[in-house]
């Protein structure tokens, strides 16, 4: 159960920073489907050819045979991971331990409202938030798509592609959440979010620049997230977006009972 009231002020502050990043992932995404025609996609590759290592790090590769598989080369290796991680980091952190750090907290546990209800109305605000950013995504997606290259696009294998994308993003949400919920100073909890979520996709750069360095796929939780995969239907694929899910409810729950069980000095 949540609190309507709280839940439609969070909401409501999520609209902007959902408005700029749903305007920046729409100019890409605009951009990168529009390129799906022989000259820019030639011109694309001869990018990944003369810096095979810089492209790589950001998933972009060459060499793609379908419009799906275009935009899982040059979409879902950078612009799809890195902006709706963002709206993650800083939601997260103003759910709950920007309002310990204000002081803000000490008036909404002063209303006839429990703790977990709190914490379960923040947590459907974050989910919800991510949520839309992941909708507006897939749904510009297929509208571009039409609009430029009516039937090429594989509908069914780009919303399994976006679910296993939403999965990986609650789960970078719910992780963003633990620490916004288990620390009282909102530097800190904003700066473990922001370091950790970082240094994964760091991490995942870096193992696909080259052969040497692939172990570290195994450090980053990105790793689980296979748009390739998802979009043949690959078993393992669809089991580590599994994985990420269950992950993520299993972080959100943790976290409502840090909130719930700790003191707060405000």
């Amino acid at each position: 159960m949540i609190n309507k009231t709280l839940y439609a002020r969070e909401m409501k502050n999520s609209v902007k920073l959902l408005f700029i990043l749903a305007a920046v992932m729409a100019l890409y995404i605009g951009i990168i489907i529009y390129m799906y025609e022989p000259e820019m996609m030639a011109l694309l590759d001869s990018y990944v050819d003369a810096m095979p290592e810089m492209m790589a790090a950001v998933g972009m590769t060459a060499g793609a045979t379908d419009l799906l598989g275009f935009m899982i080369s040059y979409l879902y290796g950078f612009i799809l991971l890195v902006f709706p991680m963002i709206f993650c980091i800083l939601r997260a952190d103003r759910l709950l331990a920007r309002y310990t750090t204000s002081g803000a907290m000490s008036y909404l546990l002063a209303a006839p409202v429990s703790r977990q209800r709190i914490v379960t109305t923040q947590i459907a605000a974050l989910i919800n938030g991510t949520f839309l950013l992941i909708l507006f995504a897939t749904a510009l997606e297929i509208l571009v798509a039409e609009h430029f290259f009516p039937g090429d696009l594989d509908i069914p294998d780009l919303l399994a592609v976006n679910v296993g994308l939403l999965c990986l993003q609650l789960f970078i949400a719910s992780l963003c959440f633990f620490f916004s919920a288990a620390c009282s100073d909102s530097k800190l909890s904003l700066g473990l979010s922001a370091s950790i979520s970082t240094l994964a996709f760091i991490l995942q750069m870096l193992a696909n620049t080259s052969d040497k360095a692939a172990d570290l796929k195994y450090a980053t939780f990105f790793t689980l997230f296979d748009p390739t995969g998802l979009a043949a239907g690959d078993t393992s694929a669809l089991l580590s977006s599994g994985a990420l899910f269950l992950a993520a409810i299993l972080c959100f729950i943790l976290a409502g009972i840090v909130f719930c069980r700790k003191s707060l000095s405000i």
